[in-house]
């Protein structure tokens, strides 16, 4: 009899606000909780991939299926950061053979395109000194379609026409644009229009002479014929047939270096991601010609402080995050190469005691204008990141890019995608690791990240953004690892980014660089990291896009997570 009046006195208790919840938790920048699910788990950058590659999970494939498939979706509803025409890195953990899987899916400058060419190139432009961000020249070999391929053989089950269906459908029907994607996709044919290259860029992208605005239905019937093709015919129709005929042709009639023979001889790379430990966690990045070791540097340089006693967000821990940024990215712009060309002293680079080493150099109460690179032993021997996870323990770490916006500029009539700029992180400084040379690869900036913890997987997660990427997987980390935060808070908390460092292309730091924050750093941390000699400014975007999943052995649940500054959302089921 009792039961009734308690419900009633129940609904007149006032309801929590998201404030108050927020403060319960401790976390008043939380924007959501994590997503929790037993049997599969997949997080993008935008919702409709993020079902898509879950509906593929339902249908029994697995979690590398189901990258693939939110992979393709997104290069058709997220044309401003990812397509077949980039590049594509993968670390996968296959729970059967308990083991991590290195993919790097990075594509190499023409064989035909000779320093001295691209030089008297360069000369008939308005950057002799450097390679362009857009037009033919920065264009490289894309990869991606052949990492899908090699994900694909070695750990699909799903046939690949049921893969790229989806992708497909959404081609030939439409799609809505979503906001943040609306936004980025008008500053990409805003200079598509003023640069005026050839090809088709602005017939697939600017229907009706702009770009679609949010909510807009957005068609790519031409990018539905490649990824049939592709379903039906497999790799070889991209690297040797219909689809490299037609690049071959459009690259020869614009002035273009890309060749057929580029195609034909494209390869994919399967490496072993490599590690540093974190205070118990097993932290894995790939190798170079990425630039994911400079985390793990960052890692080892850090791991001397106790960022936890010093406290989230204080002057103290964020000046030692700062400084061990610019002493990692000095060695990331000396040494970080195409393996094949130079000798990378990586394990030299990774090793604790060369931490401990350059470590010294770091001044508590000091911002350093300038670091020279170190002498590490040497021994022979703009992105899209999503993450998937299966009902068998399988889990993806995957990050695919066109590089800059929209990439290259340069569409192929009847294809449907645009071709990367990745050809312009050379540099043409002769002797250096990173120099152009014909059929290189050139110094990459995107990295998946993915963490064990006492031989088992722990959690796949990466950061997007261009140089912003180790800085912003250190961060999340460190707010996990040492500040006690989950993984949707983690990517959730205010963040910065360093600006100015030495950089592969050959630019050097002279005044220290500057350091953008987010709002959310308090301004008293501000005023602190100024008086330390810190040139500090509000930040306005460019903080990375962040997406995790991670696994929870004790009650078998994935925890996911998405950024809360883009369109995405992490989904399971």
């Amino acid at each position: 009899m009792l039961l009734r009046p308690l419900l009633a006195l129940a609904f007149l208790l006032p309801a929590l606000t998201f404030a108050q919840v927020d403060r319960i938790n401790g976390k008043s920048f939380a924007t959501r909780s994590e997503v929790l699910a037993q049997h599969g788990m997949v997080c993008t950058s935008q919702p409709l991939a993020t079902q898509v590659g879950l509906d593929i999970l339902k249908a029994g494939g697995s979690a590398v299926d189901a990258a693939i498939a939110a992979n393709a979706a997104l290069g058709l509803m997220e044309p401003v950061s990812n397509g077949v025409g980039g590049d594509l890195f993968a670390i996968v953990y296959d729970a059967k053979t308990k083991a991590l899987y290195g993919l790097n899916g990075s594509g190499r400058s023409p064989l035909g395109l000779s320093y001295d060419q691209l030089k008297a190139e360069l000369a008939k432009t308005k950057t002799p000194d450097h390679i362009p961000p857009r037009g033919l020249l920065p264009i490289s070999v894309p990869g991606t379609v052949d990492a899908w391929f090699e994900l694909h053989a070695k750990f699909g089950k799903l046939p690949m026409r049921d893969v790229l269906a989806p992708a497909i459908r959404y081609a030939e029907a439409g799609f809505p644009v979503t906001q943040y994607i609306a936004y980025l996709w008008n500053i990409g044919v805003r200079n598509a229009q003023a640069g005026k290259l050839p090809g088709a860029f602005l017939d697939v992208y600017a229907p009706g002479g702009r770009a679609p605005r949010e909510g807009e239905i957005f068609k790519n019937p031409a990018l539905a014929h490649t990824l049939t093709l592709l379903a039906a015919q497999g790799r070889g129709v991209f690297y040797q047939g219909e689809i490299a005929d037609q690049i071959d042709a459009f690259m020869r009639s614009n002035g273009g270096y890309l060749r057929k023979v580029d195609l034909e001889k494209h390869t994919s790379t399967w490496v072993d991601p490599v590690s540093v430990n974190y205070r118990g966690y097993d932290v894995f990045e790939l190798p170079p010609n990425g630039q994911g070791i400079a985390a793990l540097q960052m890692l080892n340089l850090l791991e001397g402080y106790d960022l936890a006693k010093l406290g989230y967000n204080s002057p103290e821990a964020l000046h030692l995050m700062i400084e061990a940024k610019k002493l990692a990215f000095e060695d990331r712009a000396k040494f970080y190469a195409d393996p094949a060309f130079a000798k990378i002293p990586l394990a030299g680079l990774l090793s604790k005691t060369y931490a401990a080493e350059r470590r010294k150099l770091i001044a508590p109460l000091r911002a350093a204008k300038t670091y020279d690179s170190g002498h590490p032993a040497l021994k022979d021997g703009d992105t899209i990141y999503l993450c998937t996870a299966d009902a068998e323990g399988n889990m993806v770490s995957l990050i695919q890019s066109n590089y800059r916006g929209m990439g290259s500029g340069i569409t192929v009539p009847g294809l449907g995608f645009t071709f990367q700029d990745r050809g312009e992180m050379f540099t043409l400084e002769p002797g250096h690791a990173n120099v152009y040379a014909p059929g290189k690869r050139p110094f990459h900036t995107i990295i998946p990240g993915f963490v064990m913890k006492d031989g088992q997987p722990w959690e796949a997660f990466g950061v997007m953004g261009g140089a912003m990427q180790p800085q912003g997987h250190v961060q999340v980390l460190v707010n996990q690892i040492d500040f006690g935060m989950n993984v949707q808070e983690a990517g959730d908390a205010a963040r910065w980014q360093h600006e100015g460092s030495s950089e592969p292309t050959g630019e050097k730091m002279a005044d220290g660089g500057s350091v953008q924050v987010e709002s959310g750093v308090p301004q008293a941390s501000v005023d602190a990291l100024t008086r330390r000699g810190h040139t500090v400014i509000a930040g306005n975007g460019g903080f990375g896009g962040y997406q995790a999943i991670r696994w929870d052995a004790a009650n078998r649940v994935y925890h996911g997570a998405s950024e809360s500054r883009k369109d995405g959302c992490a989904a399971g089921y």
